[in-house]
């Protein structure tokens, strides 16, 4: 993690718009290891002008990181306000740290789910309609690209486990917690022991019982029931004001259905437990008069309304 930290670091102070340096030296200064690896990689980035081709080299994608390389791990390609040099030190980083064979993709379809033993202890429990990076020379890292995933951490102080999330890094301080991304909004709630939210930066400390939210409307933290927190291993779906847009999404992923919801009911809110069925005609003839809303077929999928009238 130490030499992958360095190259963001050498990406972003390249960056002549970067302003972080507060965080950049609070980093340098945890382990005298952290500016060797800096000023490594800041030497190699000297010769890099010379390596560029003078004509664009379109790479094709390894199968083992499928999708558009540009939008996988290294998000801070987008602070670099320009200059080759920069731009071909972010290639190197494509080449040699997304895209290496020991990088490998867990998916699952929606409705599906999986548990994953690691070497370390660590056990991920994947919910459907997710991707998710692990790195099988480091068991302490995992890049959840979307989806769902609970995770039950073996703590160690030398090595915390990190989880990536687009630009932001979830750290373990020996924990069970729960992760959901879609779009651009990320949830986390934590139901044992402690994670750090982008401990380099914000440094939030989200104890058992509290969750955090990060969307279009910012950051927020709140508290949480610890029973709540991956509910949806044990075959249901646990809420305090939730919006019923959040919930839809969490219903599409757990049983496998396409699910949207009209303006009107997707702003409503709802506090409860929804119990999970495969099967949607069930699950919807009581789960929908639960939230106050109509379930009604729609093509392949089913649309919530509002009103608790009969389906149809």
């Amino acid at each position: 993690m130490i030499h992958e930290d360095a190259l963001m670091w050498v990406i972003r102070t390249r960056d002549p718009e970067f302003v972080d340096w507060e965080g950049f030296t609070a980093w340098l200064e945890v382990d005298p290891a952290h500016a060797a690896a800096y000023d490594a990689l800041m030497a190699q980035d000297a010769g890099l002008e010379q390596l560029i081709p003078a004509d664009p080299v379109h790479m094709p994608a390894p199968a083992n990181d499928a999708g558009d390389p540009g939008e996988r791990r290294w998000r801070p390609m987008r602070w670099i306000g320009g200059g080759a040099v920069a731009a071909a030190l972010v290639a190197v980083v494509s080449l040699s740290v997304v895209n290496r064979s020991d990088i490998y993709t867990v998916t699952t379809a929606p409705g599906e789910s999986r548990m994953i033993a690691l070497d370390d202890g660590t056990r991920i429990d994947v919910n459907g309609g997710t991707t998710l990076r692990l790195d099988r020379k480091d068991p302490r890292f995992a890049a959840l690209d979307k989806g769902e995933a609970a995770f039950t951490v073996r703590h160690d102080d030398t090595h915390p486990f990190r989880v990536m999330v687009g630009d932001d890094v979830f750290e373990d301080a020996g924990t069970v917690f729960n992760i959901v991304h879609s779009g651009a909004s990320t949830r986390i709630g934590v139901s044992e022991g402690k994670v750090i939210y982008n401990p380099s930066a914000q440094a939030i400390a989200l104890p058992a019982g509290r969750a955090l939210t990060q969307d279009a409307t910012g950051l927020h933290v709140m508290p949480i029931a610890p029973e709540a927190v991956a509910s949806w291993r044990s075959g249901r779906l646990v809420y305090a004001n939730a919006r019923i847009d959040e919930i839809g999404e969490d219903i599409a992923r757990s049983i496998g259905v396409r699910l949207t919801a009209t303006p009107g009911a997707a702003a409503m809110r709802f506090t409860g437990t929804i119990a999970l069925d495969k099967d949607p005609a069930r699950f919807f003839t009581g789960a929908a008069p639960l939230m106050g809303l109509t379930a009604v077929r729609q093509g392949d999928g089913w649309l919530l309304k509002e009103g608790d009238g009969p389906q149809s």
